[in-house]
């Protein structure tokens, strides 16, 4: 017995519940990637017409074989009926040579195009959307659905065309030679497409259920990947093995083998009716051949022609497997790049000159777009350029989501959120960020080099420059000790390294960058006593003549700040220095008597 596997909800929902008849929006779409080569599309078009005439000729040369050349003992006839078939065939085989050339081409274009189009798109997101929105079913769309594409258009654009193009011109030729005969194969046409009719419903489904299973695969792979040290602190490999196995990798073979089932229940369909149709033309034609009212050479090409009829039905059957597919993939895509950027820059935005630093918070209020929830109310705060600020407040007061508002990661609700006077929605968000620097609790290294990771923010500084970096936040001392220094790779998300020295990394990246604001995300709440002493430091190198926002647990990291602002429940409730609002015994009081002493 079969055990039936249920994807989670949250595949259900984003993936399946939309069953819908073929798109023809979706398609138009899709076909619009092909418009930067219409002229490589023109040249295939011909050559799959040369090479759809080179194939329906070929059982007309063998009637003219066997009619002018056997049956009336011409053996020039013979010979030239011969030739003429062999040289179709060959051009044929060339046609067909030269068109998967340039279709292999094409599809391979239109996917760089495609991928640089969604890489494109996936960086200017929003963080909402990546808060929303799993890795897994990124990559799906972007590899997975993608490739999908490239298959539909290399291998089936033009052959649905072809195929459409040869039952045709079988047509026109199976009626020139014999009307009678045509009708008998013709016969079996309206069971043809209720046949295929049924076939499409089911197969619709059947691939929609395989795209979102291989979207649920990527997405536990990518989860399990990523929190691969907490699977094995909690020795949870066995658990997730079991889950992946009997769930996630069960569910994707029962929907491939589903599909596999609905393909399969149509080939047998389409040959039935090949062999029901060459039996009757068979016996109708043989009787007629008895009775010298058509040539044995018309019976043997009809036959050849019915072979030829059903060739085209049963690769379209093939073909619309691959279109169902692609439909699915194709509109997972679509959806993807029509996802709303939430931030975007006006039609006028300028670019940020050089700024000083002073920020202003008027009246800011902000919840996201798919919760009323207020996450900030009212917040006003007005901060001098130079000035350190630090955040304080209870997990979920709204500290993080300030100085995402800073960075412009989200715009404020309502309210205005300046620096130096201006409105940051009238500026670019690239001229921006880049006088702004963010240092946050798990700094994420990317593959490659200490150096190149430094470099990071500042992809023209010299050698020097990234050694003095590094060198004044305390980090030059433990990189010139690995293998190969400055050099030494430090792998995807910096594995090799201690979470101390991707922090101190990460410090001497902001600090090569230069920023004029600086943003620290409870970035010394994850080390060791020893190496904050280290990064306190760095911290004093780092702050120095920048408006800085620190969000920080630790004591040593607010006291020495010029002011401290406290956040409840998304608004400010107190600020001062740590003495006044110490003597004012309120929040601050209570938390650091909780939380902050040391």
């Amino acid at each position: 017995m079969t055990q039936t596997i249920t994807p989670p909800t949250y595949v259900t929902q984003a993936e399946e519940l939309y069953d819908k008849p073929l798109d023809p929006n979706v398609a138009r779409r899709l076909v619009g990637f092909l418009a930067p080569y219409k002229w490589q599309m023109l040249v295939s078009a011909l050559l799959m017409l040369g090479s759809t005439v080179s194939s329906v000729i070929g059982p007309y040369l063998v009637k003219v074989a066997i009619d002018s050349g056997l049956a009336a003992g011409n053996v020039v006839a013979l010979r030239n009926a011969v030739l003429l078939y062999l040289a179709a065939a060959i051009i044929r085989w060339a046609f067909i040579y030269y068109r998967v050339n340039i279709m292999a081409y094409v599809g391979q274009s239109v996917i760089y195009d495609l991928r640089k189009l969604l890489f494109e798109h996936l960086q200017k997101l929003s963080l909402g959307f990546y808060s929303r929105y799993s890795v897994g079913r990124v990559i799906t769309r972007v590899i997975n659905d993608v490739e999908t594409i490239r298959e539909f258009i290399i291998w089936a654009v033009l052959a649905i065309a072809r195929d459409l193009f040869a039952i045709v011109g079988i047509v026109i030729a199976m009626l020139a030679l014999n009307v009678k005969l045509s009708l008998i194969t013709f016969v079996t046409i309206p069971i043809m497409i209720f046949a295929t009719t049924l076939y499409r419903r089911r197969a619709r489904f059947a691939y929609r259920k395989v795209r979102s299973a291989i979207s649920w695969v990527n997405s536990v792979l990518a989860e399990n990947i990523n929190g691969i040290r907490v699977v094995q602190a909690f020795s949870r490999q066995a658990h997730n093995y079991a889950s992946f196995r009997d769930y996630t990798n069960r569910y994707h073979l029962q929907t491939l083998i589903n599909a596999a089932k609905v393909a399969a229940s149509f080939l047998p369909v389409v040959d039935i009716l090949g062999a029901l149709a060459t039996a009757a033309v068979i016996w109708v034609g043989g009787t007629a051949v008895l009775g010298e009212q058509i040539t044995a050479g018309v019976l043997v090409a009809f036959v050849l022609y019915i072979e030829r009829f059903f060739d085209p039905i049963r690769d379209l059957s093939r073909r619309f497997d691959t279109l169902q597919s692609t439909m699915a993939g194709g509109e997972r895509i679509l959806e993807l790049l029509d996802k709303e950027v939430e931030v975007r820059d006006e039609v006028n935005a300028i670019e940020m000159g050089p700024i000083r630093g002073a920020v202003r918070f008027e009246n800011v209020s902000f919840h996201y777009s798919d919760d009323p929830t207020l996450v900030l109310d009212q917040i006003d705060l007005d901060v001098r350029a130079g000035e350190t600020v630090a955040l304080v407040g209870e997990t979920g007061a709204g500290k993080t989501t300030i100085v995402k508002l800073l960075a412009r990661f989200h715009d404020p609700t309502s309210g205005c959120l300046s620096v130096d006077g201006v409105d940051l929605r009238t500026v670019t968000q690239q001229s921006l960020r880049r006088q702004m620097g963010m240092v946050l609790q798990d700094p994420f290294l990317f593959n490659g080099t200490v150096k190149e990771n430094i470099l990071f923010g500042r992809l023209d500084a010299t050698d020097d420059q990234v050694i003095a970096a590094a060198t004044a936040v305390g980090a030059h001392d433990f990189i010139v000790h690995l293998k190969n220094g400055y050099d030494s790779t430090v792998e995807e998300g910096g594995v090799l390294l201690s979470v101390g020295q991707r922090q101190l990394i990460s410090f001497a990246r902001a600090l090569l960058a230069d920023p004029r604001i600086l943003i620290l995300d409870e970035a010394t709440s994850s080390v060791d006593t020893q190496t904050e002493q280290v990064i306190q430091r760095a911290l004093a190198t780092l702050l120095k003549g920048r408006t800085s926002f620190v969000i920080a647990h630790r004591l040593s990291t607010i006291t020495n700040s010029d002011r401290i602002v406290v956040v409840d429940g998304g608004k400010i409730v107190e600020q001062g220095t740590h003495a006044e609002l110490l003597e004012k015994r309120g929040m601050y009081y209570e938390l650091y008597k909780t939380g902050f002493q040391e």
